[in-house]
């Protein structure tokens, strides 16, 4: 990991006035954090151990991909490694419930995509944790759309095409998607309906599979993360017919989004840190802040856009909780159109 900044007297002054202050600054958390706001650790300074970072969703994956990236800088500043847990499968979340039901001390973070956070409390009929209880919001780390992919072999190069061959073709070009309630699955549940398509649905444990089989032309298409693709599409491996989202990512400008094909979906995903309920309010800041000034460095900026994730958004924790419950709305209007539900 890199440790090459120095920490100077005012940066340590700075840091100390933001914790001594940011009671009053963010939002209140959850009622099980409020309790515990008045002590940042039982067993000494924060931190003073290693800190577990649960990806819910396999290496390679866009969420372990800008994980990485982030417990690098992370790492630098807090002074302590920074461990990556992989935890795939169920739309993120047995990475998720893994973290909710962790200590609320400081030592576990989460970093999961908005589909396994706004989406799965809505077509879930038994959620093993309760979203907004169990997990703080701390920082958004990115937004962006997702990829609609192709094997070559295919001969799609746009969304018309691939819709021309599923209306000929009824329940004969099956998608994946890196999961049964993703992004990616009810993006293509709208597109099905939209259209009058008959595509039957393969569900992976993540999008690193999902990638992988399309590679292999186990399966025609499907809808992938917008990093892990990027490489193959590239050099041909794979062909990109358009992604999700309000803009075309920086690493594939070539690659129109949905919208501009005359299917609107201008709805961007995120990637998310956040935290057990309980973990004290100035851990929860510091985070926060450590987290928006490493996104706010041009070399992390740059390191976003070649993996196709566009300047991140810099928000304080009340803002990215205002956008978790607005995109829960958005998901849940979007579910019902495509009469999306989780058996």
């Amino acid at each position: 990991m890199n440790h090459d900044t120095t920490t100077t007297a005012a940066t340590t002054l700075r840091r100390r006035t933001l914790l001594a202050g940011a009671a009053a600054s963010f939002i209140a958390l959850p009622a099980r954090a409020q309790g515990q706001a008045s002590s940042s650790s039982s067993s000494g300074a924060w931190p003073n151990r290693p800190i577990r970072f649960v990806v819910p969703g396999p290496a390679g994956a866009g969420s372990d991909i800008f994980a990485r990236l982030l417990g690098v800088s992370l790492q630098a500043a807090l002074g302590q490694p920074v461990v990556v847990d992989n935890k795939a499968g169920a739309n993120g979340l047995i990475g998720n419930d893994a973290v909710a039901k962790s200590a609320g001390d400081g030592y576990t973070m989460l970093l999961a995509p908005s589909s396994a956070i706004s989406i799965n409390p809505i077509i879930q009929p038994k959620m093993p944790y309760d979203t907004h209880k169990d997990l703080v919001p701390v920082a958004q780390v990115g937004a962006a759309g997702i990829l609609l992919i192709a094997h070559p072999s295919t001969g799609f190069k746009s969304l018309a095409d691939m819709v021309r061959h599923a209306k000929a073709n009824p329940d004969k070009l099956a998608y994946g998607s890196w999961g049964s309630g993703s992004t990616g699955h009810l993006a293509m549940e709208g597109i099905k309906a939209h259209y009058g398509l008959a595509m039957p649905h393969v569900p992976y444990k993540g999008a690193a599979q999902v990638v992988t089989d399309v590679l292999a032309n186990n399966i025609g298409v499907a809808f992938a993360d917008i990093a892990s693709p990027v490489p193959h599409i590239r050099a041909g491996r794979l062909v990109a017919l358009g992604c999700t989202g309000s803009a075309r990512g920086p690493a594939l400008p070539e690659v129109p989004t949905l919208t501009e094909q005359g299917y609107r979906f201008d709805v961007d995903g995120w990637y998310g840190v956040f935290v057990p309920a309980g973990t004290p309010r100035e851990i929860v800041q510091r985070l926060n802040h450590e987290i928006n000034r490493i996104l706010a460095s041009d070399d992390v900026i740059q390191k976003f856009a070649a993996q196709n994730m566009a300047r991140p958004p810099i928000k304080n924790t009340e803002q990215f909780a205002a956008t978790v419950r607005e995109d829960i709305e958005t998901w849940q209007r979007l579910a019902k159109v495509a009469k999306l539900k989780i058996d």
